[in-house]
């Protein structure tokens, strides 16, 4: 094998695919990058059997091959090259030449024969806007658990309706739910579908193809290799769907309510950081919503107590929960609107630990943004 390669396109490519590997793989030879030259340029893979990458770039192929090269080693190296076309070729021992400029790096071949093949997606598609889809991701993907003991948990359910696409995430204690627009085309996909998708794996998704136009979406497979894919331009991401049954989160969500404030989402975020610095980090924050405002009270430590009160209009009786700062600030930043709406779902006042649906303050229409939070018990 041998090739040239622009270093600035060779670097970006290397350094996508492996972003998915684990930092510790227990088998060494899952730290690889697969590099195939030939006719259509470079195909760069990386493959954990959970996750892969893959892209394709020019370059200048004098000997068509593969290699099996270390991902991580080979990113870092590729980073750091100066600014000159990178040559890599295959020498006779088996070991892999690169050179760029004046630097000169000899690294160890892989054994090619031994890696996994890359899985192939061959099913039903729809597109999604990707920028649109990347800001889904993040707004929902926090709320997945990160504890393995329940691993349907620690997934993003991707649920296809017609032309909806929804995004569900929980780990018990909070939902967060966001839908955005599902275009199936001509290529015939289900009109009703599921894959439960690791939150780790979807984020860096969402990362990668944030401004890449549309990203092709595809289910493929079946059984225990049940896979989707996200393809925009030359780069494509497969996942492995985590296996189990998410829970119905859905039904939790209140149909309607009038029992709600509105308050300046940056004023509440900034007031619950300063109130919350004397907490202890599992202690709930006290919250008051009343006519005047909603008042934060943190009891903390012996050393420091703190309170603060910011506006707020309510409609309803007054009402006072704990809740975990934490948790309200993830969902206050995902809301992406200049107020939100703090919804009490309970109809009897007087039960202090029905959940709170939080959601953008908007002029009217359906929400595309939810997010439903378990209030603490309050001790005094």
């Amino acid at each position: 094998m041998k090739f040239q390669v622009n270093r600035d396109v060779f670097s970006e490519a290397v350094s996508f695919v492996v972003k998915l590997l684990p930092q510790r793989n227990p088998q060494p030879i899952l730290a690889g990058v697969l590099i195939e030259a030939g006719d259509a340029g470079l195909t760069l893979s990386a493959f954990d059997y959970e996750a892969s990458a893959q892209t394709t770039i020019e370059a200048t192929v004098d000997e068509p091959g593969t290699i099996l090269v270390h991902g991580r080693l080979l990113s870092e190296i590729a980073s750091r090259l100066p600014n000159a076309p990178i040559q890599i070729e295959q020498d006779s021992d088996g070991e892999i030449i690169l050179t760029c400029g004046s630097a000169r790096f000899t690294l160890a071949s892989m054994p090619v024969q031994e890696y996994p093949a890359i899985p192939e997606v061959s099913g039903e598609s729809g597109l999604v806007p990707a920028e649109e889809f990347a800001t889904a991701i993040a707004q929902v993907a926090f709320a997945a658990s990160r504890d393995d003991v329940t691993p349907v948990l620690t997934g993003v359910q991707l649920e296809v309706a017609e032309n909806e696409l929804s995004l569900v995430a929980t780990d018990r204690y909070r939902v967060a739910l966001r839908e955005i627009p599902w275009d199936a085309g001509t290529s015939g996909a289900a009109a009703t579908t599921t894959a439960l998708v690791p939150a780790r794996t979807l984020t860096e998704v969402g990362k990668t193809f944030a401004h890449s136009g549309n990203i092709q979406v595809a289910f493929s497979g079946s059984g225990d290799r049940e896979i989707i894919a996200f393809t925009a331009g030359n780069k494509t991401v497969t996942s492995l769907l985590i296996k189990g049954n998410f829970p119905p989160v859905r039904r939790l969500f209140p149909e309607a309510t009038e029992h709600h404030a509105v308050v300046n989402t940056g004023e509440l975020i900034e007031a619950v950081r300063r109130v919350a610095l004397v907490l202890d980090r599992s202690a709930p924050l006290r919250f008051t919503f009343t006519a005047e405002g909603v008042s934060m009270d943190a009891s903390g430590t012996e050393q420091a107590r703190a309170s603060e009160t910011v506006d707020a209009t309510l409609t309803g009786d007054d009402v006072t929960l704990g809740l975990n700062p934490q948790y309200l600030l993830e969902a206050l930043g995902a809301l992406k609107s200049e107020f939100a709406r703090i919804t009490f779902t309970s109809s009897d006042n007087a039960n202090k630990l029905s959940p709170v649906l939080i959601t953008p303050q908007t002029s009217g229409g359906p929400e595309s943004f939810k997010y439903l939070l378990q209030p603490n018990l309050l001790l005094r």
